[in-house]
């Protein structure tokens, strides 16, 4: 490869780290074509972009971009694909979905969520992670509750206003 084609990949790939929120290092060394190409169609499905890497072309362009990415150094080594998207914790779950059947992608690190996570163990904290939506939805939910509860209390028939507001000021 000459100099100004790994110039390219090295701009390429930071612009993708600079675009994307998180993004996960997997080895996929020992899959075969089939296995690969379906890991490929389900990383389609799910926006998951993912990029087969030289580690010394991925380090280069992780040193140019926004951020630290110091502490993901070591995991650079052998065999790399990047998984870049925007919901933290979609990667985990297509990696532990492909796995059922098959003892790779292995999780080699993890930045998600501006936090790195190193090692396969690490894969069912990372399962856990909500995205930004779903936390959303939690407040939501949680600010929505008391607003439930006193409105269905208003509306059962057997009770009048007089005692469910002398119900709510007991609570008090």
């Amino acid at each position: 490869m000459r100099k100004e084609e790994k110039n390219q990949v090295i701009d390429k790939l930071t612009e993708q780290i600079n675009s994307f929120n998180h993004f996960y290092l997997a080895d996929i060394s020992q899959l075969n074509a089939t296995q690969t190409s379906d890991l490929r169609r389900k990383c389609f499905e799910q926006d998951i972009e993912l990029v087969v890497v030289k580690n010394t072309l991925l380090k280069k362009a992780l040193e140019k971009s926004k951020g630290s990415f110091d502490e993901l150094y070591e995991s650079l080594k052998n065999s790399t694909s990047v998984m870049f998207c925007n919901t933290g914790n979609i990667p985990a779950k297509l990696i532990k979905e492909f796995r059922k059947d098959l003892d790779r992608p292995v999780l080699k690190a993890a930045y998600v969520q501006e936090s790195v996570y190193l090692g396969d163990d690490q894969l069912d904290i990372l399962l856990k992670l909500k995205s930004k939506n779903e936390l959303i939805g939690d407040v939501l939910m949680l600010l929505q509750s008391p607003m439930k509860n006193l409105l269905s209390a208003l509306q059962s028939g057997g009770h009048g206003i007089t005692s469910v507001l002398k119900t709510l000021a007991e609570k008090e």
